[in-house]
């Protein structure tokens, strides 16, 4: 990677918002600035939209709505292929954007291309088969009609942790279905979304169906929105205090909302498990995207009798790993995301090694221009420490003993959250028992990362509402008709 190609790619980028296919300044004419957190410099000045920016944005997706709505499901389809294509072509300098404005190395956001570009595939292929059903009513007086219909205009906010796959997740579905959006990407990572929405627009979306409007100004710019009466659908990624905020904002409104919020995420390693197998799946369920998932696990809860082993084994692979700007060959480790992200985790590694914990290695930020901080590996973390009850997001791996499999699920669902769990053991039975009796949205038993295009994401409790990907994805854009119609042979019934 040279600074030409990466000073070439963020020129390309739009510093506008992205309104009913035209590119416009902040009616106001502010900016904002974002920074790479590897260095802490800005590499962009964007748009930073005003309330009255937000409702140009939704004026545009009102009115391209029942045009879209109306375009044949093929089309669609066609064009979310397209888009694919096109994604899947720029990889390499879509990765490239990532890296710069969020930070992950760039073999990671080249994985984040493959994975998000396999929701504009998967709900193009899912745009042609919205089914309904037809029937005769129990009482054969009438024939039953169910279709479903696009739910109408919808408001996107997407996360800065995942830029391409957020957008994708919540875009390609609702397009699918025949709805229009308004995108509200984070400040922190506006770029990535700005750019795809442009590769939309080149694989044929029209004018006013996917709107882009990039803001520090979240709060005021959101609530307008929402209380618009205008919008049907609220799709939120972020923290869980901010979602319900949004849903108690969306109730007046009686929208149709989806909410993926925060983690607690549990491991749990039994006596009888792969533990080679085992440690692959932590180094890839915690240090993926620097630890900076929702999906990230919390909380490593292992059996006493190969705890120190798995603690040994884990802490020799985060020994080797290379901690440096996601752009450098061979780093593992990229920046958090800005200076509270290293804070927090300074902050939660002090406070669990004062109860009591072993800290093995890592827990100190690092010198130097940045937000870095190493992966960390905790081990024999007392209850009652704040790094088992809140979400990390950050580089920090905690060890905690179990004795018994009740232990480890009173252990492991003791949490608010319920968004995933991952399980290892050989015992088949145990790990249907674990299926049924952990607290979550999703799992991985013997696996590591359980994200997939076409696989239902979403979790319980505190973790959120409804499902992004797979065959329910479509189904949080789509609204249900019942029609009865008389009965056409007179009472007579089907004469065949």
């Amino acid at each position: 990677m040279t600074d030409t190609r990466a000073a070439e790619l963020l020129r390309r980028v739009p510093d506008t918002l992205l309104v009913a296919g035209c590119r416009q300044q902040a009616s106001d004419g502010a900016r904002f600035a974002v920074r790479d957190p590897a260095t802490g410099e800005i590499i962009k000045e964007i748009a930073d939209a005003t309330v009255a920016d937000g409702v140009t944005a939704l004026d545009a997706a009102c009115d391209a709505a029942e045009t879209w709505a109306g375009t044949p499901a093929r089309t669609r389809a066609e064009i979310l292929r397209r888009a694919f294509d096109l994604l899947t072509r720029r990889t390499d300098d879509l990765a490239l954007l990532m890296t710069l404005e969020m930070g992950k190395p760039l073999a990671e956001a080249r994985g984040e291309v493959a994975y998000g570009a396999e929701f504009l595939r998967w709900f193009g292929e899912e745009a042609v088969r919205i089914q309904g059903r037809y029937g005769a009513n129990p009482a054969g007086t009438g024939r039953m009609i169910v279709t479903q219909h696009p739910v109408g205009p919808c408001f996107l906010i997407t996360p800065w942790n995942f830029p391409l796959a957020m957008a994708t997740r919540k875009i390609a579905p609702a397009l699918a279905a025949g709805c229009t959006v308004v995108v509200k990407p984070a400040a922190l990572t506006p770029l990535t979304t700005l750019a795809f929405a442009e590769l939309l627009a080149e694989a044929g979306v029209p004018d006013g169906v996917v709107n882009v409007v990039t803001t520090t100004r979240t709060g005021p710019v959101s609530e307008r929105i929402i209380r618009d009466p205008r919008l049907r659908k609220l799709s939120f990624t972020g923290s869980t205090p901010v979602g319900q905020l949004l849903l108690r904002q969306a109730s007046d409104g009686v929208l149709r909302t989806s909410m993926e919020l925060g983690g607690n995420a549990p491991f749990v390693v039994f006596d009888d498990a792969d533990l080679a197998a085992a440690v692959d799946g932590a180094v890839a369920a915690k240090f993926r995207n620097v630890g900076q998932a929702c999906t990230a696990a919390n909380r490593f809860i292992v059996h006493s009798s190969v705890a120190e082993e798995f603690a040994r084994r884990v802490t020799e692979r985060v020994q080797a790993f290379r901690t440096g700007p996601g752009t450098d060959d061979g780093v593992t480790i990229g920046p958090l995301i800005d200076d509270r992200a290293v804070a927090k985790a300074s902050e939660l590694v002090a406070d669990a090694v004062r109860r009591g914990a072993t800290l093995r290695t890592g827990g100190k930020p690092l010198d130097g221009p940045g937000s870095f901080f190493p992966a960390t590996v905790l081990s024999d973390v007392p209850a009652g420490s704040d790094i088992l009850r809140e979400e990390i997001f950050g580089p920090v791996l905690v060890v905690v003993p179990f004795d018994t499999e009740d232990d480890a699920v009173r252990l492991a669902n003791d949490t608010e959250y319920g968004l995933v769990s991952y399980v290892y053991t050989r015992d088949l039975a145990r790990g249907q028992r674990m299926i049924e009796r952990l607290a979550t949205g999703m799992m991985g038993l013997n696996a590591g990362v359980v994200s997939d295009a076409a696989a239902p994401f979403g979790g319980w409790k505190f973790s959120g509402l409804g499902r992004e990907g797979g065959a329910e994805g479509i189904h949080e854009y789509l609204q249900t008709k019942y029609t009865l119609t008389a009965d056409p042979f007179g009472g007579e019934g089907d004469p065949r």
